[in-house]
């Protein structure tokens, strides 16, 4: 299909481009940013004026929930969701049922994604055998399936061994680990410790078991010099060990999501379960070095956690309900949201969503690492085409996702969510168009 998309104010973190300009599409790929060049002949012509064309954006944390658990999530509804939100590139976490842990688990997910023709899937693998932190999986042979990396998604290692075989494992081959920092023992509450939680009578979480598991990673990773990926870091203390690995040189990234950006423990109102969530919501002064430390670099990437859950499993009392949100269709009017209470630029809040996610994956995307993320000529036509002076409603009824739970629900917080989608196109096909 050739695509033209006209009069659109194309910025591309990646490039520094921010410009009136022409995006023409064929075969897959962009053939001009600017003038169109020889004689291109359009199928589809879109009228841009007043929107911006940006890269389509990557989303390090997402769960699909299937196999497994598709009473909460098909791949249909969620990958729906991700280009509704322009969303062309995807990680899904390993912890499916059965887990990521076998090739050919890995193969039959990519190929039904594929088939869907929505969002590029990128798959973790599990890094132990059923995410059960005893024996390390075959990761070459779940590389070659297709994953970009290794993790335990939300279930922390208890044995440092073999934490310190994967990694030594990981870096002789030059996998990435991702590794979401707690520690077991700590990490067992429902909300983060504080006189909220001790009020509400809530069990908590501190920020030791974020603190405690980040030097033991910092240790290994001196040792064994594995490349690690630090997901959904959640507070303070944790953004100035991050900060002090990156200035020592340790090869680490991080990322942090929508939820902890934005919300904090007080968010949590009368015990409401869409504010039930992993990590908990903490103080102000851990969202106030979370902004900053994704306005400096320390934190690299910004990540919807989407956890579609089902109602029967939120409606249950605070501690006992089942923690998530959606996610995919709100990450980037929340990444506009923080450059406006930020300060940052459009630029910047679309680098931490397209560019910086993509270079965290770095040459696990393989042919695709030269132009995922970033509007380039030649590159993939991966674009996501929005109004940023719309705003709209968080609605759980019109969410694409199967899961409607949100913190971010308009009925919640009365706030008005900052630019909206209009088009989502991907491998130059238009996956997403808003009627």
């Amino acid at each position: 299909m050739n695509l033209l998309i006209k009069n659109g104010r194309v910025v591309d973190p990646a490039s520094g481009r921010d410009e009136v300009a022409d995006v023409a599409v064929a075969a897959g790929r962009i053939v001009s940013i600017g003038p169109v060049r020889g004689e291109f002949a359009p199928h589809r012509v879109i009228d841009a004026g007043g929107l911006v064309v940006a890269p389509g954006l990557v989303d390090l944390a997402a769960r699909l929930r299937e196999p497994g658990h598709e009473h909460e999530g098909m791949l249909e509804s969620e990958m729906e969701a991700a280009v509704a939100g322009g969303v062309t590139s995807v990680v899904c976490l390993p912890d499916t049922d059965p887990v990521l842990d076998e090739p050919g688990l890995v193969e039959m997910l990519k190929f039904r994604a594929e088939k869907l023709h929505q969002s590029r899937l990128f798959p973790l693998g599990a890094l132990t055998r059923n995410l059960a932190g005893e024996v390390l999986t075959e990761m070459a042979e779940l590389t070659e399936a297709g994953c970009v990396g290794f993790g335990q998604a939300e279930v922390p290692l208890v044995s440092t061994q073999v934490l310190q075989r994967a990694l030594q494992y990981a870096s002789t081959f030059g996998y990435t680990v991702w590794l979401r920092p707690q520690e077991l023992y700590l990490g067992k509450g429902v909300a983060a410790s504080g006189a909220l939680a001790t009020r509400m009578g809530l069990s908590g979480v501190p920020v030791a078991a974020e603190t405690i598991a980040l030097h033991t990673i910092f240790e290994l990773q001196r040792s064994t010099g594995a490349r690690v990926h630090l997901c959904r870091i959640s507070s303070a203390a944790g953004v100035a060990l991050v900060r002090q690995a990156k200035a020592e040189g340790l090869p680490v990234s991080a990322d942090v999501s929508i939820n902890s950006l934005h919300l904090v423990d007080a968010d949590i109102g009368y015990f409401d379960s869409r504010a039930r969530l992993s990590p908990p919501l903490r103080q102000q002064r851990d969202r106030d070095a979370l902004r900053q430390g994704l306005l400096d670099g320390t934190i690299d990437a910004l990540v919807s956690d989407h956890t579609p859950v089902d109602e029967d499993a939120k409606a249950l009392p605070f501690a006992e309900s089942e923690p998530g949100a959606t996610g995919f269709e709100l990450l980037l009017s929340l990444a506009l949201k923080w450059s406006q209470d930020s300060g940052a630029s459009l630029s910047q809040a679309l680098a931490v969503v397209t560019q910086a996610p993509a270079r965290v994956l770095g040459s696990a995307l393989g042919t695709l690492q030269a132009s995922v993320g970033q509007l380039i000529e030649g590159g993939v036509a991966d674009l996501c085409v929005f109004d940023p002076q719309s705003t709209w409603q968080v609605e759980p009824s019109v969410l694409r996702s199967q899961g409607k739970h949100t913190p971010f629900a308009f009925d919640l917080t009365g706030t008005a969510m900052p630019g909206q989608v209009r088009f989502t196109v991907v491998g130059g096909q238009l996956a997403f168009e808003r009627g």
